[in-house]
């Protein structure tokens, strides 16, 4: 297992771990405040780094640790590369290297340069004698990198979670949080402010709020934000016809997690011709919520601008290839009862899940799988079942015809049992794995060839 860990690091560093994923969509690692952005043709995906209090320090064991960035690559929302670290808290001339403190980031592109904006704890206090959050900036040539930290943070801003917006007509802002919301212009260089910083007026006034993002979408200036209305974050939004306000608040993107995730932080991009909301959960972690993972689903908007709300998902979005081995656990819906996932291994939950189905017709409905132009011929299937059991996969619903059955033997280990297609199959179909029989089994994936 060291070394096994030994060779994850060491292919990360040189920007050589693939990444096939529903939700999260970051599997090897704990990754929090996606900030996705489209360049090049392609989506790139900036999230903070959540990582185990490292042992002989004088850190809080229950709260957030974060020492570097990574950057996230796809061209198609299912497969991710990872890039490697881009910054990190050891090589930034200004940040206190043993505060472990490097929460939400940003990226932006401005004239062939890519502006990485991130927050830290300061080594040097001010003329106030006050260190605090300083918010830095480090420039790339291109948007993995190499990234090259600037030695100051920028001057006449003190907070989190920053957010970088560029209007139409070129003028850039800047966005952060610290207590309020605050926003001020930015000069060309990126770098530097062009305006006094402004408090954002007439949002929520009780309860925390923090991580701005803004995006603009037919003249309407979108102001996110999680914000604590009640116990824990849930995602609101606010609206303008100017990128500094007066905003007025719209509604609710996405309530509190389902998994009592105390944070939430989000990003919003057009991908493709489809909108996408990245967001956080800590579905690899349900016992410290301080461990996170980031997620995506699809976004849509109202005739009158106005946005849907979203519901999590464990499916997420994208395509998954039949040839693949395809997660169930990550599935679309489900039966009401007898259906269910579990981990794989509980110490080490970045194993991923499995589906358990006990009862007769229970099942799970995994959508969006290309088969491809190939006629493709048959179905492994990596599943164990102590009495033995009978699976039948349906195309597109419950009641839709059966491709294929599969038993699967006797036994309390792991097996791979292939069966032949009633039907040759091509093309993007939803699928339905359901028990024929009442015997319980337990299935990690399922694979077309």
């Amino acid at each position: 297992m060291k070394n096994f860990k030994s060779l994850i690091f060491v292919l990360t560093l040189i920007g050589v771990i693939n990444l096939s994923a529903q939700n999260p969509i970051v599997r090897n690692q704990f990754s929090a405040d996606p900030t996705a952005r489209v360049f090049n043709g392609k989506l790139y995906v900036f999230p903070s780094h959540d990582i185990a209090v490292p042992p002989n320090t004088n850190l809080r064991k229950d709260w957030f640790c974060m020492a570097d960035y990574h950057v996230f690559t796809s061209e198609n929302l299912t497969d991710w590369t990872d890039h490697g670290v881009i910054v990190s808290q050891n090589k930034v001339k200004w940040v206190d290297s043993t505060s472990y403190s490097m929460w939400a980031p940003d990226c932006i592109e401005r004239n062939g340069k890519y502006y990485f904006y991130f927050p830290a704890n300061k080594n040097i206090a001010d003329a106030n004698g006050r260190k605090g959050f300083g918010i830095g900036v480090a420039i790339a040539d291109k948007p993995e990198g190499p990234y090259f930290p600037q030695p100051e943070p920028i001057k006449g801003v003190s907070g989190i979670d920053p957010n970088v917006f560029i209007d139409k007509d070129g003028q850039a802002y800047l966005y952060w949080a610290m207590g309020n919301i605050v926003v001020a212009k930015l000069k060309d260089n990126m770098t530097e402010l062009a305006s006094e910083p402004t408090i954002i007026a007439n949002l929520p006034q009780k309860g925390l709020k923090e991580g701005p993002f803004l995006f603009e979408r037919n003249g309407i200036y979108y102001l996110t934000f999680p914000h604590v209305e009640n116990k824990i974050e849930r995602l609101e939004y606010a609206i303008s016809d100017n990128p500094m306000g007066p905003f007025k608040m719209a509604g609710v993107v996405m309530d509190e997690s389902p998994m009592n995730c105390w944070t939430n932080h989000q990003s919003f991009v057009q991908f493709k011709g489809q909108w996408y909301l990245f967001y956080h959960q800590n579905a690899y972690s349900p016992k410290f919520d301080k461990n996170r993972s980031i997620c995506a689903d699809s976004l849509f908007f109202n005739s009158d601008g106005t946005i849907r709300k979203v519901t999590p998902t464990l499916r997420g979005v994208g395509l998954t290839k039949a040839t693949n081995k395809i997660k169930i656990d990550r599935y679309s819906s489900k039966s009401d009862t007898g259906s269910s996932g579990a981990f794989l291994d509980s110490l080490n939950t970045f194993n991923g899940w499995k589906t358990v189905l006990n009862g007769k017709d229970a099942w799970v409905k995994y959508n969006a799988v290309d088969f491809g132009k190939e006629q493709l011929k048959s179905v492994e299937v990596k599943a164990f079942s102590e009495k033995g059991s009978s699976l039948q996969i349906r195309l597109d619903n419950v009641d839709g015809p059966v491709i294929v059955e599969v038993n699967v033997p006797i036994g309390a280990a792991w097996n791979s049992v292939e069966a032949k297609l009633t039907k040759l199959l091509t093309g993007v179909h939803n699928l339905v794995v359901m028990l024929k029989d009442g015997n319980s089994i337990d299935i990690e994936w399922i694979k077309f060839q």
